[in-house]
């Protein structure tokens, strides 16, 4: 296999391949990020973090959000130091140089995007069903997602400029949501019916410690804070990364923690924990119970809906940006790095993560008992933080390897937490989480060393040709 080496300017002329196309400014990545972070984790799993430690629900997301900043920072030196799109994987590929380790992140990269994306997708059906108020069968269900992601498909190839205009849309609309939601609140709340007491209340399983609760609350929280670390997969696609990522990335995800802490206090002195946690549309049970007898509720399901789909979405966009920047840096077979001449965006690489995320999606929903979306989510930060810790130790690693131009500095200090948090919400004993993530993750990176194995192989049996041939 190739070592990993900045990839060559492309273009679509003397037989070389065309370049991707340079479309996202400030505030197209700005509204991708915060479009991306804010998804299907706020509005399916604030009454599961309730459930988790009572009250104060939002103690979980103020740590997730610490975590994510944390990590954030070492993202943004090795963006503005190597603005190319294969993100996480290149990053550990340059710290480590082992092809193995690089291949595995980049699959457990694109596997978390993939999962995300399928439990959007799932989402979308349940509560596009629950919308018109149909009673349909699981089977249904399975085919509007399966549908749904065919349409993201086709979006996808339409073209990066046409996916991130029609994230600027569905991020409008899911932060109307989550800004009705605090609003109503408030109202109830400036009425005298808000119970501030839950707010501080601490009401944890009997089998779990403060502590253990905690832990377990924020690798569940973390699913909503994920989405900062995709954007670095369109590096490729971005004006000017170097100067526009670090003000950006750092402002997204700011916005989106305060209105997730914002949120999670609502709900908690609006809707009694209890209820709360029992409900599979929590954000809605605050709205009816904050504006009773109005219909302003039935618009949540419709609103989550839109919010889902910009997850997955985006999360499509970057598994198939990760999968063209790897097989350009031959990691990947090179057919994945076809990219559309016309459309100039990697075709090859959307039909197989879209494939991938058909055959997910498939697999999980055979179980009508499942919950796929709790399911897929937590299987999703379990993979991203174990990348990320990855990442921070790079950071760290990297910095002998100087570079030419301004970039950004996380320090020694951030990297080396941002380690030692990541693995912590990794590991079974300490993060709570159930066992059925964990075997999702390993099928996945079984897969993973499958395909990794085939490669090297294939690689090998090409040079002993050529060996043989001179």
């Amino acid at each position: 296999m190739a070592q990993i080496s900045p990839p060559n300017p492309a273009s679509t002329t003397d037989g070389e391949p065309p370049a991707l196309k340079r479309v996202m400014g400030s505030g197209l990545l700005l509204l991708f990020i915060i479009g991306d972070i804010l998804g299907t984790g706020v509005y399916a799993l604030t009454g599961q973090v309730a459930g988790e430690v009572g009250g104060a629900a939002w103690l979980p997301f103020a740590i997730a959000f610490v975590v994510a900043g944390i990590t954030a920072c070492s993202y943004l030196e090795l963006v503005t130091k190597y603005p190319q799109a294969a993100g996480a994987a290149l990053y550990v590929h340059k710290a480590f140089r082992l092809h193995i380790v690089s291949f595995l992140v980049c699959f457990t990269v694109m596997c978390s995007g993939i999962t995300s994306a399928s439990a959007a997708s799932r989402a979308f059906a349940a509560n596009l069903v629950k919308g018109f108020g149909f009673d349909v069968p699981n089977g249904v269900i399975l085919a509007i997602g399966l549908g749904f992601m065919l349409l993201v498909l086709a979006v996808n190839l339409r073209g990066v400029g046409e996916s991130v205009k029609i994230n600027v849309v569905l991020t409008a609309i899911e932060l109307s949501g989550l800004l009705l939601v605090i609003m109503l609140s408030m109202w109830f709340i400036a009425g005298g019916n808000a119970d501030f007491s839950r707010v501080v209340a601490f009401e944890t399983a009997a089998d779990k410690n403060v502590f253990l609760a905690v832990s377990t609350a924020t690798s569940l929280a973390f699913f909503a804070m994920v989405g900062f670390e995709d954007s670095v997969n369109m590096a490729e696609e971005t004006k000017d990364p170097a100067r526009i990522f670090p003000k950006i990335m750092l402002t997204g995800l700011g916005i989106t923690g305060v209105i997730y802490i914002l949120v999670s206090i609502c709900a908690v002195a609006v809707v009694p924990v209890g209820q709360l946690a029992e409900s599979e549309t929590p954000l809605a049970t605050v709205v009816e119970v904050a504006t009773p007898g109005f219909p302003i509720a039935d618009l949540l399901p419709f609103i989550s809906m839109f919010a889902v789909a910009n997850s997955a979405l985006i999360n499509m966009l970057m598994a198939s940006r990760l999968l063209y920047g790897m097989s350009k840096q031959g990691v990947l077979p090179p057919f994945l790095s076809r990219v559309n001449p016309k459309r100039r965006t990697p075709e090859a690489a959307i039909v197989f993560t879209t494939l991938i995320a058909l055959a997910l999606i498939t697999f999980v929903s055979l179980d009508p008992e499942s919950p796929v979306v709790a399911l897929l989510g937590g299987t999703t930060s379990l993979l991203l933080l174990a990348v990320f810790a990855a990442v921070n130790a790079a950071v760290l690693i990297l910095r002998k390897d100087r570079q030419p131009g301004k970039h950004f500095n996380a320090g020694r200090v951030l990297p080396v937490l941002g380690t030692i948090t990541c693995l912590y919400l990794v590991l079974p004993w300490s993060s709570g989480r159930p066992a059925g993530q964990y075997q999702i993750a390993g099928v996945l990176l079984a897969v993973g060393l499958v395909l990794w194995a085939v490669t090297w192989l294939s690689g090998r049996n090409r040079q002993n040709q050529e060996t043989i041939g001179k």
